[in-house]
């Protein structure tokens, strides 16, 4: 079977019937109104916004009233240029990787759409770099949607474990089986369906399997791309308010190349990814630098310092008046010089994540038949971690005084009487997930000798080669390195978390840890000395 034009790249330009049809679609769309009502004003997770209604469209009015066509392209020459200017540096700069590889020598059209799947959720909030790996055993793995479908969800916690928002991954499966038992084993076809029939995926995510394996003509909106367009066309308003958003999408939809639709939006997001970066872009590497708005005003303003004129009348710019383009920064915002086009995009605010306490304890048997095993139970299969594996632990809401207490109670509801006297707090783990920082009290026991009960479900015991290999998140993974760093003969010179100073006691100065690891024999680290808190 072969695969749809424009699905995946062949890295050649077309012929004359080609480059008609790119004019045609240009004429059509240079200044086309925005393609999908179902915006979602957040990236992650993708999240649909409920139908258009006339109160909507009448505010899709409203907001292209209030734009400057200095922000739009104003003819179809612009977008051809853009299009070809990006396609040619692309099919000459794109980097090798494993999803493109794949997706473009697959001829099963649900077998790419799931590759590409799998890519893009991975993708989602996390480097290229990191993804790699996880994407490469994840597909040796699960080849194909039913070897997925047919996955238990332990499983899937297990490969995910320490790429974050673990939510995807049980999305992602979720969205197999219902493609395998509810339509036949076929992906949907189009960015539409796939948004509305499947879990978990967005309109960015439907756009990118719809553009990139089956070579629909639809425009996609990541953080990369978001920052192209808005250096582009100079906007500095907020990019996550509705109406900014909407715009962006409006121009995504109006850019994409109707032969390379997968090509194309893949050449947008690795423009933002390696060449209009965050900070130091590489303007002079940027293949449709000609068009660009920012780089334009960064010119106006280096000649205008220049001349130490006020302005240069020859450099176009907004025609509303300030404040008045939904486009343009506000008022309260001045172009800093400093930064050059990383004045666009502004950068949206911010909520601090907020804070949680807990208390964990790393509960051993040192001494266990088969092995020293440690003490993991399962978090419960909905809301944050849904399904990992954790030390028992307690949010602290009482003083920090009972926490010792509270902690004592969770692990004998887990584990039965235990000698509380041996209950040692070690130190602290700060962690930041999405939207909630927790710093967690570290506390271990070990168990000399002791029979426990057997094990009630939700819980179970694990050598340390089994805990690294186990569905936890990379939060609990900083709590075992501080409890094996406190452990009892750990000598002053081993590799130690730089967390586990213990509540209360003073870190050293570098001069006089150097001096104490020369002077001082391997100590025990439950000897009290100044210097069981180095490292």
């Amino acid at each position: 079977m072969r695969k749809p034009r424009g699905a995946v790249g062949s890295g050649h330009r077309k012929q004359a019937a080609s480059k008609k049809r790119r004019k045609q679609h240009a004429l059509g769309s240079s200044q086309i109104a925005p393609s999908d009502p179902d915006a979602c004003t957040g990236r992650i997770p993708e999240c649909p916004e409920a139908p258009a209604g006339p109160a909507r469209q009448q505010e899709e009015v409203v907001s292209q009233a209030s734009v400057s066509p200095y922000h739009l392209f104003r003819d179809s020459a612009e977008v051809t240029a853009f299009r070809e200017g990006l396609l040619n540096w692309y099919d000459r700069e794109k980097r090798d990787l494993p999803w493109r590889r794949r997706a473009e020598d697959e001829v099963d059209p649900d077998r790419r759409a799931y590759a590409v799947w799998v890519s893009e959720v991975m993708l989602q909030q996390t480097q290229v770099a990191t993804v790699i790996n996880y994407y490469t055993r994840w597909m040796q793995k699960w080849p194909t949607l039913q070897d997925l479908a047919s996955a238990s969800l332990e499983e899937v916690n297990q490969l995910w474990a320490g790429l974050g928002y673990y939510s995807r991954g049980r999305r992602l499966q979720e969205g197999a089986r219902k493609v395998v038992e509810e339509l036949g084993g076929h992906v949907p076809r189009t960015a539409e369906t796939l948004q509305r029939l499947l879990p978990g995926v967005g309109r960015y995510t439907a756009g990118a399997i719809a553009s990139i394996a089956f070579g629909q003509a639809t425009g996609v909106v990541d953080g990369n791309v978001v920052r192209v367009l808005c250096r582009v066309r100079a906007i500095g308003a907020d990019p996550s308010s509705a109406p900014v958003f909407q715009q962006l999408w409006s121009f995504a939809q109006q850019l994409v190349d109707p032969v390379r639709p997968g090509d194309f939006n893949q050449a947008a997001m690795e423009l933002g990814a390696t060449v209009c970066t965050p900070q130091r872009p590489l303007c002079k590497r940027c293949p449709v630098q000609r068009l660009c708005r920012a780089r334009q005003r960064v010119e106006q303003e280096q000649l205008s310092a220049s001349r130490s004129l006020p302005g240069n009348p020859d450099v176009e710019e907004c025609a509303l008046g300030t404040g008045q383009c939904q486009l343009c920064p506000p008022p309260s915002e001045p172009w800093d010089q400093t930064l050059g086009v990383a004045n666009f995009p502004r950068k949206a605010s911010r909520r601090p994540p907020r804070e949680e306490c807990s208390a964990t304890c790393v509960l051993e048997q040192p001494k266990a038949l088969g092995g020293a095993r440690i003490l993991l139970v399962q978090r419960p299969s909905s809301g944050l971690l849904a399904g990992l594996w954790e030390f028992p632990s307690v949010t602290l809401e009482s003083p920090v005084q009972h926490q010792h207490k509270a902690l004592l109670q969770e692990l004998q509801s887990w584990a039965g009487p235990l000698p509380a006297a041996q209950l040692r707090h070690l130190g602290e783990v700060v962690h930041t997930f999405s939207h909630i920082k927790v710093t967690y009290q570290v506390y271990g026991l070990a168990l000399e000798g002791q029979t426990l009960a057997s094990t009630p479900p939700g819980a179970r015991w694990l050598t340390r080669e089994e805990f690294h290999t186990a569905a936890v998140s990379t939060a609990m993974k900083k709590v075992f390195r501080v409890y094996e760093g406190q452990k009892p003969g750990t000598c002053k010179g081993s590799k130690r978390s730089p967390m586990s100073v213990p509540l209360g006691r003073k870190r050293p100065s570098k001069g006089q840890q150097v001096l104490d690891s020369f002077l001082r024999p391997c100590i025990p680290v439950d000897v009290p000395s100044l210097s069981s808190a180095t490292h």
